[in-house]
């Protein structure tokens, strides 16, 4: 969102950054991925309120939002240029938190070690 905001009021080249198509590019691409990591995270809540194994479901859930967390924040940076590393904008601690979102409570691997290993107990 703050990046969207600011692609729209950030003039360069006497346009805004959102009329920039690569800025346009990197938009879509962050609003697809945050928008597949939602409907993981949902798929991974309707598992558990029907009662199902929540390991696989969750397991995808938390590696691909936070992957998309990690890549989606860089890409924020990217469209703040310069200013993405300043304090003066919110992007610059989303970069560095969504960073700490692939280690905390599991590192990817071991998400894709409990991916791996609930995929093959379905064969």
């Amino acid at each position: 969102n703050v990046s969207l905001k600011y692609a729209k009021e950030r003039i360069k080249f006497r346009v805004p950054l959102a009329q920039h198509k690569a800025i346009q590019l990197m938009l879509a691409e962050m609003g697809t991925m945050v928008e597949a990591a939602r409907l993981l995270t949902l798929n991974a809540a309707h598992v558990k309120d029907q009662g199902g194994d929540l390991s696989g479901p969750s397991a995808m859930a938390k590696l691909f939002a936070g992957r998309t967390a990690s890549k989606v924040a860089s890409m924020g940076v990217q469209i703040h240029g310069g200013y993405g590393y300043s304090k003066d904008y919110p992007i610059e601690r989303y970069f560095r938190d969504a960073r700490a979102t692939e280690i905390y409570e599991g590192t990817n691997e071991v998400q894709r070690m409990v991916i791996a290993r609930k995929l093959l107990s379905m064969r």
